[in-house]
């Protein structure tokens, strides 16, 4: 049995190794596409700004400012804001937590006491402009606004909504100020010869703490890399299927496929040897665009690509690809009848899923429903795992249930492959 499995890799591997273009189509056009797509979109990632922006809310202030900045953030298009995680008020650590595993693209905490803080500050305000006195620096007590950030969420699509939140949460801080400062000294001073001057602009009460939402034990900060290394690895590992199936079809069309049949071996050890050269195949690809991405694209000016924590995990998620994709180029094999078919239902297919999984365009800007449909794409199940990994400093625990899901896309494909053999053969 050892044999006849060794034999049927043996012949895969010639074949696959013959057909140079077949070769140069699996392993350049994934480079070519790696490095075009990233150096685009490195610069149309500065231009993003779409809208409705899932943001969870956590008011541990209770107070003026975190009811006008929530109020605020509800009446704003550019957010989807809610305040509590499932049926649960949030909380700093919920809210990260969501944030961490996808949930949400942006955290905002508005801590404890921050009201109280901006009107003492204001007193201090009051005080100088009553006494002349520099005593402000020495009282001030800053308020810290954190904003959690899921390292999936592109950077300038970050920035277009931090940018929005800051000018917001600014104009309430000012309002608040104005209206505490108006209410202290409107007793104190009638006239407008002493009225308080614009000097409060100068001492920065409130600072922002931006944090990336990642389990990673280094800083990672997303970019056009660690986006599209990932996703058109993936692309290319799927579109292992077109080689794969014009394998299987070769076979039918020169006979050789009835002579296999005729041998005392099961399908499924005749085929395993396609599926053991192809996951090598991918393997390999996977290898390669890591390559490109530590070491080839820093060359043009783009940062290194971060794997994160888990070497454990990248291999597990890219051995379960691997089989996803050849088990589909097998069942595509199995089910066309023509060369034609084969590359038409290959390619159309490859490209839908790819679609749908976030390949092209991140699934977290798709409608809700598109979204919905996304989560079912085995292209998505591998892209989410690699984010876990790459950006959100994931684990083997962490990529397990899209693992799992990947092995069960390759067993239904081959389950589908060999139900359609079994009817081509009884014909």
């Amino acid at each position: 049995m050892l044999n006849k499995l060794l034999a049927t890799v043996k012949k895969e591997a010639l074949l696959l190794l013959r057909d140079k273009v077949g070769l140069a189509v699996l392993f350049v056009m994934p480079v070519a596409l790696i490095l075009v797509m990233t150096l685009i979109q490195d610069s149309a990632f500065k231009s993003i700004n779409e809208k409705g922006i899932p943001i969870v809310f956590v008011n541990d202030d209770n107070d003026s400012l975190g009811y006008n900045i929530k109020q605020g953030l509800m009446e704003n298009d550019l957010c989807y804001l809610v305040d509590s995680i499932d049926g649960k008020p949030a909380t700093a650590e919920l809210a990260k937590k969501a944030v961490s595993e996808g949930n949400f693209l942006l955290g905002i905490v508005i801590p404890k006491g921050a009201t109280a803080a901006i009107r003492k500050n204001v007193s201090a305000l009051v005080d100088e402009t009553m006494n002349g006195s520099d005593s402000l620096q020495q009282q001030q007590d800053s308020v810290e606004i954190t904003i959690l950030i899921d390292p999936v969420a592109k950077k300038s699509f970050l920035n277009a909504v931090t940018s929005n939140l800051r000018e917001f949460i600014s104009e309430v801080k000012t309002k608040i100020m104005f209206q505490s400062f108006s209410e202290q000294i409107a007793d104190v001073i009638p006239d407008r010869q002493n009225a308080p001057t614009n000097s409060y602009q100068k001492s920065q009460i409130i600072h922002y703490k931006e944090i990336f939402a990642s389990a990673a034990s280094e800083k990672i900060i997303p970019n056009a890399v660690q986006h599209n290394v990932p996703a058109w690895t993936i692309f290319a590992m799927f579109f292992i299927a077109i080689p794969l199936s014009n394998s299987i079809l070769k076979e039918k069309t020169e006979g050789s496929v009835f002579r296999l049949h005729t041998m005392p071996t099961p399908y499924l050890l005749l085929i395993n040897g396609k599926i053991i050269v192809y996951v090598i195949v991918c393997l390999l690809q996977f290898l390669l665009m890591l390559a490109v991405g530590k070491f080839l694209l820093p060359q043009l000016g783009l940062p290194a690509l971060v794997l994160g924590n888990s070497v454990a995990g990248i291999f597990l998620l890219t051995l379960a690809t691997g089989f996803a994709a050849t088990g589909f180029g097998v069942a595509v094999g199995t089910l066309a009848t023509t060369d034609h078919q084969a590359a038409i239902m290959g390619s159309l297919s490859i490209l839908l899923l790819s679609a749908l999984g976030g390949i092209w365009v991140p699934s977290y800007v798709m409608p809700q429903v598109m979204r919905t449909i996304s989560s079912y794409s085995p292209l998505n199940w591998s892209l989410e795992g690699f984010y876990k990994l790459f950006l959100r400093g994931g684990t083997v625990n962490g990529i397990l249930p899209d693992v799992c899901k990947l092995m069960a896309f390759f067993f239904a494909m081959m389950a589908i492959a060999h139900i359609a053999n079994l009817k081509k053969r009884n014909v």
